[in-house]
């Protein structure tokens, strides 16, 4: 494994606990009024920086 391998998934790594964060924070405020929503949002968010949660983080696209 390269060292932009490593990076990449670093970056996936963050990006992923940031969505997560977001959505914690979202749902929290909103009382979990919109989390359908906020789900849908989260995917999106995570399809286009890669971290799709239903597949392992080797696994190529």
């Amino acid at each position: 494994m390269g060292i932009f391998d490593k990076l990449k998934r670093q970056v996936q790594h963050r990006a992923k606990s940031m969505s997560d964060t977001a959505e914690r924070k979202t749902n929290e405020r909103t009382g979990n009024r919109y989390g359908s929503q906020i789900d849908d949002a989260q995917q999106n968010i995570e399809g286009r920086f890669g971290t799709h949660r239903d597949r392992r983080p080797d696994d190529e696209p």
